[in-house]
């Protein structure tokens, strides 16, 4: 597949009656690409990072979402009109907002954020390369425990 089949842009507004769709829109590409293994965490992340317009930016705020494969990462950016750079928090453990970038940036490889003559550009980077089964599996013996008949009590549920 040529690098150019790899790439998809779409302009829309961050309207989050409009998220579903452009979810929709990703995942087919993501499958069309044969990265389905990545769908949760892109859709995931790219929510995020559309919420955040919305929130910052404005409720009908015009922004570009591009995808870009390469060989073993996915890039998923979100550029809009703002000149302010988004700003990890740490919010209290009630607060019920303020963990966006802090969840982007535990489901991807790395993100970031740059401005740009019209804005910013929001962006984040999700591994795509098979990862092999953890050599630490192999070298765990397997335990075999012999327990006595009736040993075993049934646990019912109510």
């Amino acid at each position: 597949m040529e690098d150019m089949d790899r790439r998809y842009e779409l302009r829309l507004t961050a309207e989050p009656s409009r998220f579903a769709v452009v979810r929709r829109i990703v995942q087919a590409h993501l499958r069309h690409w044969h990265l389905a293994a990545v769908t949760d965490q892109t859709l995931l992340g790219l929510t995020e990072l559309l919420a955040n317009v919305y929130q910052h930016v404005g409720a009908t705020a015009p922004c570009t979402l591009r995808l870009r494969a390469g060989t073993d990462t996915l890039t998923v950016e979100v550029s809009d009109d703002s000149p302010d750079l988004p700003q990890a928090r740490t919010p209290e453990p009630f607060d019920s907002g303020g963990r966006g970038l802090s969840i982007v940036a535990a489901l991807c490889k790395e993100w970031g954020a740059q401005l740009s003559d019209t804005g910013k550009t929001v962006w984040f980077t999700v591994a795509t390369s098979p990862v092999p089964a953890p050599a630490l599996l192999d070298s765990v013996p397997l335990l075999a425990l012999e327990v006595p008949a009736g040993a075993l009590q049934p646990v019912l549920a109510d």
